[in-house]
This record gives C-alpha cells, structure tokens and sequence, in this order.
C-alpha cells in the first residue's frame, strides 16, 4: 500500500523547531484530514499539529520528549487501497539531513553594505542568526551569508562566525572553539536533572541574547497611588456585578498608553537587521504572567481603545490560558511594550530585562503606606515602586 510522510509543518514566527509533548494517536489508529495527531511545544506555545492526509498510522518516528526540527517526518501514514494525498497538499519532498528554515523576517538590503567592499553583505531571508551574530559578522567583516550553520535547524551561532564558518570574505579569520563548561556536582551528592526544552530553554536563550544585544539602564521611582487604591477598590465593587475581578494592572496599562503617546519612544520598537527604528501607531501591551512552564508574555491588542473593565476581563482570560498551557501564537506575539508586575510577591526595586526587540519594560511592586511631606506637613500616602529598564 501507498504511504505518506507527515512533518512537522512550518508554524510560522520564526518557530524552528518543537518539542513532542503528547502522540494524540497510535499506530494502526485511522485519522481523517485536519484530525489533530500531535500536541508540539515550541518556543512561543504549545500547539495541536493536524494531519494533512487521512490513513492509518503505520509508524510514529520521534517519541513524547524528543525535539525536532521543522520539516522533520513526524508519522509514517498508510494510505490504504485507492487512496491517495490531499489535492489540496503538496507531494512532500524527501526529509533533507538538517533542514533550513525560513527567518523570522526578510532583510532589506542596505545600499552601503557592499560600497567598495567595506562591509560584507547583509544576511539574506534564509540565514538563521540572532540579532548579536549577526552583528558580530558585521563587525569582523564576515560574510555570514556564506557560512554554514552549526547550531539547531542551521542556525549561524557565535561560535561559526568567530570560527569563520568557512566563510571565503574571511580568511584572516582564525578558527576558534569557544568551550562550554559543564557542569560538575561534588562526588556523593544527590541531584536531580531535568533538560531545558520549550519554553524553559527560550526564556534562557532570549534572555541570554537581550543581555549581550541591548544597553539596558533602569531608572527607580516612586509614585503616590493614593487615588488609584481609591478608584479601583470602587471599580471592584462595580466589575463584581459582571463577575470580573479588577487588579491594578488595568489602570496600569492605561496610564501606559497614555505615556506612550506623549513620549513615542517608548512606542518603538528596534530592526537590527535593517538597522532602523520602528515607531508604532498601535498599543499593544504585554504583561509578564507566572505559570508553572516559566513566564510568558499575553499581549493585550489594540489596549487604547478598551476600557478598564474590558482590560480587567481580557486580562484574567489570558492569564487563565497562560497557567493552563493554552495560550495561542497569536495571543503572544506584537507587543510594544511590557508590564511585570512583582508586587504580589514582595520586592521593593527590581532590574528587568527586556522583551528584545522593545525599546523598555516596566517594573511595578507593592504599594504601601508611606509619610509624604505636602506643604509643611506630612500625610500618609499609599505609594508604589516603579522601574522603566529601557535601552
């Protein structure tokens, strides 16, 4: 019988790669079409995968735990007597031994990348490189569209560009191997250990790249919210006969929206590869929610125009499908700026890292009371901690 390979499809926002959490499916099991057969964590979300074609699984090729490059066969289908792929899909192409994903973005070439040699050309559509390689390759004269990549799905690492990847615009370039430690425990101990995968391992790598491509400075100051406890403890009692609970963090991201029209810098976002700023003329805002894979980062779209009671709603909603792994691609990605909220857990000041390729994060912590001199005399007054980490 005709049999058919099922991959991993191309899920878009520069996903290169995903995890294999759960096999909806087993072998010999018949699926239709569109059935899901999969559930895949990537580097933004946990996602069902569908199946392209209707048969009868004859061989499932990766196992739950095992990560995979985009375009890697995930099942084998047998189609049965007669049946045939979907008109609709294309014939899949042999799996190729390390796969090229497309970029995140496409690159606009600048006009004085190849003036008279003085800087290699710049990265194609096809080169999978961070923000700081591809810098490091402008900076040591390395042409990166011509090395090959050593890292996940080919991606282009420091390590190729220092190395030279065999990048022909760089001979003068030395070969170096830049070690990684491993880590050894003392001898006799107890440890447990768990690999850094999905949304764990992204944090790591975005944060790790944030740190070595953005300038951050952090300014501390604090505000008097007196009124704000006043407004939103009567906002409470009004949203309860709608059963919506209001925190905050809704009036936060109002008075956000409003700094950002003042002061449009903050609305900004950073092209590396294109070297340009990007002013916005939308208000999106992410807000950091804790769940038991790390933190993640709900967008709330379009936040000029909601309400506090619509913000309140949208973002309970969001947090509930962050905690529950349930948060789609789309609910997570455009943000022009973010909001981490510590003040539930304690913590005066804080220095957070932002969410590349944003211009700043704001920080807020725990309201208290506090003496505050008006006039020749000293009033109490709730006041709240607040950070902007900009770059």
């Amino acid at each position: 019988m005709a049999t058919q390979e099922v991959k991993l499809p191309d899920i878009g926002e520069g996903v290169t790669e995903g995890e294999m959490v759960k096999w909806l499916v087993s072998v010999g099991d018949s699926v239709e079409s569109d059935q899901p057969i999969a559930e895949v964590m990537t580097d933004k979300a946990t996602v069902e995968v569908p199946s392209p074609h209707a048969g009868t699984v004859k061989e499932l090729k990766v196992e739950e735990g095992d990560v995979i490059p985009i375009e890697s066969t995930m099942l084998v289908l047998e189609m049965g007597a007669g049946a045939s792929a979907s008109a609709s899909a294309p014939a899949t192409k042999p799996t190729p031994a390390a796969p090229a994903p497309k970029a995140s973005s496409s690159v606009t070439a600048n006009g004085s990348a190849q003036l008279n040699g003085v800087h290699p050309p710049v990265a194609d559509s096809k080169v999978l490189a961070t923000p700081s390689t591809r810098r490091l390759a402008r900076e040591m004269n390395v042409d990166i569209n011509q090395i090959q990549g050593t890292g996940v799905a080919g991606r282009v690492t420091r390590e190729d560009v220092v190395g030279g990847g065999g990048a022909a615009s760089s001979p003068s370039v030395a070969k170096a191997s830049i070690p990684v430690p491993s880590y050894q425990g003392p001898s006799g101990v107890e440890e447990e250990r768990v690999p850094l995968r999905g949304i764990r391992r992204k944090i790591a790598q975005t944060m790790q790249q944030t740190k070595q491509v953005v300038p951050h400075f952090t300014i501390m100051d604090e505000a008097n919210v007196t009124q704000l406890v006043k407004t939103r403890q009567q906002a409470k009692v009004s949203a309860e006969k709608y059963g919506v609970k209001v925190t905050y963090l809704p009036f936060i991201v109002k008075a956000l929206v409003a700094t950002m029209r003042e002061f449009p810098m903050f609305n900004a976002s950073i092209d590396d590869a294109a070297e340009e700023i990007v002013y916005k003329k939308y208000f999106n805002i992410g807000f950091a929610a804790d769940t038991p894979q790390g933190l993640l980062v709900p967008v709330i779209k379009n936040a000029d125009q909601k309400t506090v009671l619509q913000i309140s709603q949208e973002i309970n909603d969001l947090a509930t499908k962050a905690r529950n792994g349930k948060l789609s691609l789309e609910e997570m990605k455009g943000a022009n700026i973010t909001i981490t909220n510590i003040g539930s857990v304690g913590g005066t000041y804080a220095t957070p890292i932002i969410n590349h390729p944003e211009v700043a994060i704001i920080g807020v912590y725990k309201i208290q009371d506090k003496p505050i001199l008006v006039g020749d005399k000293f009033r109490a007054a709730k006041v709240m901690n607040f950070t902007a980490t900009c770059d």
